[in-house]
Parts: C-alpha cells; sequence; structure tokens
C-alpha cells in the first residue's frame, strides 16, 4: 500500500519509514542483517565514535523509471568507497555482500515509500558505520554497527535547474592532504561547519581551496568541483577530497560524446577563463554555479543563473540512465522488477 505522502513536497530531508536494517560486528563477525522499527541506538557514552571519531557513511538513491522498474545506482562503488573509508579509520570494513544484502532488504522493507517515477523524488539509503566499543584510553572498537537508513527525498530543483552563488573561503582547513578528506566521515563535515555556516546566512555555499598553497580549488562544501575550460571538463586532483561517484560518472558520459577531460590542480583564478562550473555530488547530480566570489581579492566571477551547456547536457544524460530513459552501457543499476 502506498504511503499518503505529498511527494511533491519533499525536501533533502529526513523522512521516516517504516523500517531501518541493522548489523552487528563482534568477534571478528558480522551479523546477518535484518530489519527493525528501532531507530534508535543504545549506545555506551564511552564508544570510540563519540570519542575518537570512528564513523564513517554513504549515500545512494533508488529510482523508480519510466518502464515502472526499480534502478538503485552504483550500489557496488558506494559498498567500495564505504570499505576505504573503514579502512582509513581502522574500522571492521563492510563486505560488499553484506552492503548490498542491507540496501536490497531496506528497500523492500519500505518499497510504499519509493515515489513514482513522474514525481522526480527519490528514495535515498544513508549507510552508517560506527565504532560502538567503549574505551577511555585512545584506540579503536572492537564491535561495530552497521545501519541503513532509508528516507524518501524531493527533487533538488524545485524551481528549475538553475545556478547557487559561492564564495571562496581561505580561512578554513575542511581537510588536510594527507588526512580523511578521501575519506566519508562525519568529521569533515564538521571541519567545514565553521565556513559553511556563516555563508548559508548570506545564502551562499563555500569553495573550499587547498591547505597547503591556500590558491588552488579543493571541494564545493561537501560535493567536487568542476568547470569547463576551452570546451575541456576539468575537476581537480587532490588527495584531501571525496573520490565522488558522481564525478567518475560524467567524467565517463563526457568521454562517451567527445568533451575531454582533464584532473588536475585548478588555481582559483581559472575561473575567469571557464565557461561553466559546478558541484557534483548524489544529492543534486549537478548544481550549476552562477557566480563565485572571492573576498581576498575582491574579484567576483559570473556564470549566470542558467546552468552551461555542458551542465544541461551531462545532468540529462546521467538522469535518463538513473530512470531507465536511455541505456545503461556500464552496468551502472542494479535493476529490480517490481
Amino acid at each position: 500500500m502506498k504511503k499518503n505522502i505529498d511527494w511533491s513536497r519533499l525536501g533533502f530531508h529526513y523522512t521516516e519509514t517504516d523500517t531501518i536494517v541493522r548489523s552487528h560486528y563482534k568477534d571478528g563477525r558480522w551479523s546477518k542483517p535484518y530489519l527493525t522499527q528501532d531507530k534508535t541506538i543504545n549506545l555506551h557514552l564511552s564508544a570510540t565514535c563519540l570519542h575518537y571519531g570512528q564513523e564513517a557513511f554513504e549515500g545512494l538513491k533508488a529510482f523508480r523509471g519510466a518502464d515502472g522498474k526499480i534502478r538503485i545506482f552504483r550500489m557496488n562503488a558506494n559498498a567500495e568507497r564505504l570499505w576505504q573509508s573503514a579502512i582509513g579509520l581502522a574500522m571492521a570494513p563492510v563486505p560488499t555482500s553484506l552492503f548490498r544484502e542491507a540496501v536490497l532488504l531496506a528497500l523492500s522493507g519500505n518499497i510504499d515509500y519509493l515515489p513514482p517515477y513522474e514525481t522526480g523524488a527519490t528514495l535515498y539509503f544513508r549507510p552508517l558505520l560506527i565504532g560502538t566499543s567503549p574505551r577511555l584510553g585512545v584506540g579503536t572498537a572492537q564491535e561495530y554497527e552497521f545501519v541503513i537508513i532509508p528516507s524518501p527525498i524531493g527533487a533538488y530543483f524545485k524551481d528549475g535547474f538553475r545556478g547557487t552563488p559561492f564564495i571562496i573561503d581561505r580561512t578554513v582547513d575542511r581537510a588536510a592532504p594527507l588526512g580523511t578528506g578521501r575519506y566519508k566521515v562525519g568529521g569533515n563535515y564538521a571541519a567545514s561547519f565553521r565556513a559553511t555556516e556563516p555563508a548559508h546566512k548570506q545564502g551562499l555555499s563555500v569553495i573550499f581551496v587547498d591547505s597547503v598553497h591556500r590558491k588552488y580549488i579543493d571541494e564545493c562544501g561537501a560535493a567536487n568541483f568542476f568547470g569547463v575550460k576551452d570546451g575541456v571538463y576539468i575537476t581537480p586532483a587532490s588527495t584531501s577530497i571525496l573520490p565522488s561517484i558522481t564525478n567518475d560518472s560524467l567524467m565517463t558520459l563526457c568521454k562517451e560524446v567527445g568533451i575531454p577531460v582533464e584532473r588536475r590542480p585548478i588555481l582559483v583564478e581559472e575561473l575567469g577563463d571557464m565557461s561553466e562550473c559546478g558541484a557534483v555530488g548524489t544529492a543534486a547530480v549537478i548544481a550549476p554555479i552562477s557566480l563565485v566570489i572571492d573576498p581576498d581579492t575582491g574579484r567576483t566571477y559570473t556564470f549566470g543563473e542558467e546552468p552551461g551547456q555542458v551542465s544541461k547536457l551531462l545532468y540529462k544524460l546521467l538522469q535518463d540512465i538513473q530512470y531507465g530513459r536511455s541505456e545503461d552501457k556500464h552496468g551502472w543499476c542494479d535493476v529490480i522488477d517490481n
């Protein structure tokens, strides 16, 4: 039975579903994942996730396709990235088989929360991995919990596919070059709030620069950056940014349609030579950038409210694959009949 939800009013916020999925790691083994209505964790106050930051998470979506089938986009890639995050924080990694089983279980247990095709809304999954062992001395946990939190989310662009203003911030280091920036962990986001919260109050998002030279573009808030310069899709090469699954997908599509791709350090000043740029990630796919303010130089780089031609093309190409409107040549989607 479909839930009585006004899909058009959903945003990118948490909407409670019937169940979540849980699995526990103890004595060197993961338990079989199971559905539960219990959405709370009975956690010891000395748990390593609270004191020493042993926490990692992911984000992926299930789409109701034009053909009525369900598509989960690049589930294996999310499983691999969570594995790498776990290794980076010396946590017990979640095997791909367990990750997939848990996501599919979360889908089956909350199928009534999968939005209809025409709405542009999707069912979002938030996999979360935390260390639960109590410790006072610095060290890693011996026990872990893995959960999948499903939530329907609305179309990212409710008022059309339009640009967002950004500001350069050189006062905050989101992550160090050889630190945790390449992993999807909560500490990276907490470290960015000192810059992003004041910017949001001004209606702006933040572009972070590298923490060594403070002159190369790193990340757009919580997303990867790309720019188009002389017809080339350029995105930063950096050990302190998260390897975006969406960005990887877009670079693959660029090559298919003949758009050259460069992954390299990008000077902030190069924004002046770009015809368009944007932030890429799971939530928006592409969030076009309308302008970038650089308060240290007094310069503003303007790109306009309307997305550029490359942004519009790549956005359509990827959305067509996710919704089953075009062939999935790379096998990115797990297709489920329903």
